[in-house]
């Protein structure tokens, strides 16, 4: 991304030195700037209510009543973690925290969920289907709350900003739905441990 962005900016520069329109970059740069301060700090209000109310739900046991919920569902998603593991608890609370919008909370039960799959993985240092299913439902989670964005549709003076929540839901829905079918599709043709495909290497 740094190279990306470094690519960009230094497109607009030579452009508008050859057009000679560096005076007008620089203005649009200056105000930009303006701009960003005053939607950064119309969003930290914003972010404050939302966050304390995600923590209060979480606190309140809101995260363990999604995660009995998800259980069953995700036991039948990775067969091959015994149901008493610490993966599979592991993976359930990463999962219902990402449901949650709770990123920060999500991010130590991913972690972890990943260190644990690893002791099952028979072939160290290459994904397994299961850390590859796990990584697709992060990439792809379903969003019940997206605090970010309501945050963001608030700061920039939307009337209804908590109205993206049901076209959010079916998106991230269909998302994580399509994240499942290709990893489990993905498994069927490269089964993990065999060589030549993304889930296994080829032994010398």
């Amino acid at each position: 991304m740094t190279f990306l962005w470094t690519a960009l900016v230094v497109a607009a520069v030579a452009f508008a030195a050859a057009k000679g329109r560096m005076a007008e970059v620089g203005a649009a740069a200056m105000e930009s700037a303006g701009k960003a301060v005053a939607l950064a700090l119309a969003l930290a209000g914003v972010m404050a209510l939302w966050l304390g109310l995600v923590k209060v739900a979480e606190e309140a046991g809101l995260v363990s009543a999604v995660a009995r919920v998800a259980r069953p569902l995700l036991s039948r998603l990775f067969p091959e973690v015994p149901a008493d593991h610490p993966a599979m608890g592991a993976i359930v609370m990463n999962v219902s925290a990402n449901v949650l919008g709770l990123g920060n909370a999500a991010t130590p039960f991913g972690v972890r969920a990943m260190q644990a799959l690893e002791e099952l993985n028979p072939r160290k240092g290459t994904a397994s289907d299961a850390q590859a299913l796990l990584c697709a439902l992060n990439t792809a989670s379903v969003q019940l709350v997206p605090a970010t964005v309501i945050a963001l549709r608030a700061g920039a003076g939307s009337a209804a900003p908590a109205e993206v929540l049901g076209p959010t839901l079916a998106a991230s829905l269909c998302g994580v739905t399509v994240a499942v079918i290709a990893a489990k599709l993905l498994a069927r043709v490269w089964p993990s441990g065999e060589g030549g495909g993304p889930g296994g290497r080829s032994d010398p």
